[in-house]
């Protein structure tokens, strides 16, 4: 095995993508027993998203799906990937991580986005515009200085203050820039765009400010990374995932994730077999020798500590079978003591 793969943490993301002929609920449910499973498998960390009003995903409420993951489990980092911080009160946000700190010290993570909804209409329901993104890097501070004490309300946020609770900066955009300015660790992606994505890795380093957070870079690379025991059938589990892409830029809605075999029978437009096509390349997909060299090659061209993988599929078995294949092929070994993870920050980031 590759030494630079040897020292990488691998890491999940899973969206609660909900499936054709199965229902949100269900999807949620799957999202648990995933986290599970790969903390059998050793992975370091698994996260939940947010998505409002997305008939295409269950996950509306991270840090509820995140406490409802860290009670299944024992040893895996559990985090958001990540709470929309523009989409809520700094305070509230703090609050809800002291309460999952207090519950299951060590081992949650605070990873903070800037999106404020995927329609207008869902922005009007949040009460929130876009131009509330703008506001990211102070809604940061804020949040970061509840746990500090530092507010200059006078008030108190309860059980936060006093809490390191590790946060990150999912990096969209502005959003490298924000990461460095304040210190703290970063999760960039996508892997189909390596360009955009190094870039980004750069400005980040560039401009990094030791803090309280971190003393120095931490970058987790994101993607989708699909293994199988031939391309074909890696392949196969991207599918699902590009057509609802394709979908949702054709027609306005991000769908349920149909299975692989009816996309394969659809008659496509010229524009949604271009964007479909398009949403099948760019991710490492093939067998585990294959993905072994396109693994190498990217975290030795971006330096990154950590790959933070998001596939999503329709089939379930598929799945939690690529996981094994990539568990193996990067030495993963299994849950670890909760006893090792340090009691700072950035010890147990």
């Amino acid at each position: 095995m590759s030494t630079v793969i040897a020292s990488a943490r691998f890491s999940v993301l899973d969206r609660s993508r909900t499936r054709e002929g199965h229902s949100g609920p269900e999807a949620l449910r799957d999202t648990v027993r995933l986290a599970r499973e790969l903390e059998e498998l050793g992975y370091h960390r698994f996260w939940v998203s947010e998505h409002h009003g997305v008939p295409g995903v269950a996950g509306s409420a991270p840090t509820v799906l995140a406490a409802a993951v860290a009670a299944a489990t024992r040893t895996i980092r559990v985090g958001t990937g990540g709470v929309m911080l523009p989409n809520h009160q700094p305070l509230v946000v703090a609050e809800q991580f002291g309460v999952l700190e207090s519950l299951f010290p060590g081992r949650v993570d605070m990873g903070l986005g800037r999106s404020v909804g995927f329609t207008d209409g869902v922005r009007k329901a949040l009460g929130h515009g876009k131009d509330d993104a703008e506001d990211f890097g102070a809604q940061i501070d804020e949040l970061l200085g509840w746990f500090r004490g530092t507010s200059p309300t006078g008030v108190h946020a309860r059980p936060a203050e006093g809490l390191a609770v590790p946060p990150f900066v999912l990096a969209m955009g502005e959003g490298a820039t924000i990461a460095a300015r304040a210190g703290l660790p970063m999760v960039i992606g996508d892997l189909r765009g390596r360009d955009r994505m190094r870039r980004g890795i750069d400005r980040y380093r560039e401009h990094f400010r030791p803090s309280v957070w971190a003393s120095e870079p931490y970058v987790v690379i994101s993607g989708t990374v699909a293994v199988a025991d031939t391309p074909e059938e890696a392949r196969r589990l991207l599918i699902p995932e590009a057509w609802s892409m394709a979908h949702s830029r054709t027609r306005g809605t991000f769908p349920p994730l149909p299975p692989a075999e009816r996309v394969e029978s659809f008659t496509m437009t010229a524009r949604e077999r271009d964007l479909y096509e398009s949403g099948l390349g760019g991710h490492i997909a093939g067998t585990e020798e294959q993905v072994a060299g396109e693994l190498e090659r990217v975290l030795k061209e971006t330096d990154a500590q950590e790959v933070l993988v998001t596939t999503s599929t329709h089939d379930r078995t598929a799945l939690l079978d690529s996981y094994r294949r990539l568990a193996a092929l990067t030495g993963l070994a299994g849950p670890t003591d909760p006893a090792d993870t340090g009691d700072d920050g950035a010890a147990r980031r």
